[in-house]
């Protein structure tokens, strides 16, 4: 796959032709990578989630922490924090490209301002609602059972990529809403190891089917597990992922290769649009 990093700073811990994983800080890597390189960026940033507090896992009490990158000690660290990778996305992003953000409640209303002030125009809310959401323990509160999405663009005149028609196909020939129901990742997509916030491969093809076309170079800064990649390249697109930690990238490394062997042994009329 073509470079968009220099290659003698930046050696890719996984690489093939349809996709590139280094290990690397996502913010040095987004100040170094091409410009107006990317078609989609869908980027999955920390939740700040980790705050000493306990969730429920398979039937047992179980903290949420998740490790040193989900923690936050303040307000203020988490608007720098997401005000610097936002800022870095714009230069390479293409403008005609768009930009997909997950988060809770703990860090995307916090997104959400930052992508008006830095010159990005909303396009959509998406929920994500999760059919089967660890239950509430403290029963202080309802059960948290979504998570939100936002979908941007560059604040001009481009015109952005939508496939309408394939949106309405996978959806009984209706126009799709912006609410997705849908489990939580099956320990299918698990078989090479385990992601804290891995998302499921349902939702990121349909985040790439939407937004891209075939070819088109699609962007995760923080990469986890490269559920975005194992997608892209399932969708015949080309995938750039960073992330810095070694277990997740030799997951992601496996995953990858998986997608990129079932890829070409897929039949070509295995493209249509399931039901």
């Amino acid at each position: 796959m073509e470079k968009y990093l220099d290659p003698e700073k930046f050696v890719p811990f996984y690489e093939s032709d349809t996709a590139l994983l280094y290990r690397t800080d996502a913010f040095v890597a987004l100040e170094n990578i091409r410009e107006q390189c990317a078609d989609l960026i869908f980027a999955d940033p920390p939740y700040f989630l980790s705050n000493g507090g306990v969730t429920c896992k398979n039937g047992r009490m179980v903290s949420v922490n998740k490790g040193m990158w989900d923690a936050c000690t303040d307000y203020q660290q988490k608007y720098e924090f997401n005000r610097r990778w936002l800022s870095l996305c714009k230069r390479v992003l293409k403008p005609d490209g768009t930009i997909w953000i997950s988060g809770t409640l703990h860090n995307i209303y916090v997104i959400g301002a930052l992508l008006e002030e830095l010159g990005y125009k909303i396009i959509n809310n998406i929920i994500w609602q999760k059919k089967n959401p660890p239950p509430n323990l403290a029963c202080k509160c309802f059960t948290h059972s979504t998570e939100t999405i936002l979908w941007a663009k560059l604040d001009n005149d481009e015109p952005y990529y939508f496939n309408y028609q394939l949106m309405k196909q996978l959806n009984e020939n209706k126009q799709m809403k912006d609410v997705w129901s849908g489990s939580l990742t099956p320990q299918r997509e698990k078989i090479f190891g385990k992601h804290p916030t891995q998302k499921p491969l349902y939702l990121l093809e349909r985040i790439v089917d939407a937004a891209s076309r075939e070819g088109d170079v699609i962007l995760d800064p923080f990469a986890g597990s490269s559920s975005t990649g194992v997608a892209a390249i399932s969708k015949g697109r080309r995938f750039i992922g960073f992330d810095l930690e070694e277990p997740f990238l030799k997951l992601s490394a496996k995953r990858l290769q998986q997608a990129e062997i079932s890829r070409k042994h897929k039949p070509v009329n295995a493209e249509k649009a399931p039901k």
